[in-house]
């Protein structure tokens, strides 16, 4: 899983995790809650997304509430993996509890929307082979990869208990 390609679902900067799981349905199941996903910036996002894009943002990912709602939907739906300038610390760490890869890139600024991209995350390179180019990112650390590959906390502690 060192390598991910997908399409790009482009997003602005402070996605919240009010944004990204509604507030007003964090009490449904997951499955229907995440129906209302990211309803306030792009209300077909939840018929738009197949599985393994790629959700591509500004700064400020994740910031708001610590609830797992956000990452549980998004990974309900198949986001394969999430880059953004910089992440709030607890989204980051409950998506990489649910097994979801977050990566920081300083230039998403240059990836639009559809592009296809591939990340490397073990040299911590992003390639857009849309627009043939390659961006530095974040390198998710070996024993943190080893994580994310498990599915996340709970298998990965299943597997090793």
């Amino acid at each position: 899983m060192s390598i991910i390609k997908g399409s790009v679902l482009k997003f602005g900067d402070n996605i919240n995790t009010d944004i990204i799981s509604p507030p007003q349905y964090m009490e449904l199941s997951i499955p229907e809650a995440a129906k209302y996903a990211m309803n306030a910036v792009d209300p077909d996002f939840p018929v738009k997304v197949k599985k393994g894009d790629i959700m591509v943002a500004g700064i400020n990912f994740g910031s708001g509430s610590s609830r797992e709602t956000s990452p549980l939907t998004l990974r309900y739906l198949g986001v394969g993996a999430i880059v953004a300038k910089f992440f709030a610390r607890i989204f980051y760490r409950n998506a990489i509890n649910l097994g979801i890869p977050v990566i920081e890139c300083a230039e998403t600024d240059k990836i639009s929307d559809q592009d296809e991209i591939e990340i490397d995350l073990g040299t911590g390179m992003i390639n857009n082979l849309t627009k043939n180019e390659s961006y530095n990112c974040s390198k998710i650390p070996p024993h943190i990869m080893e994580l994310v590959s498990d599915g996340g906390l709970v298998p990965y502690l299943k597997k090793r208990v």
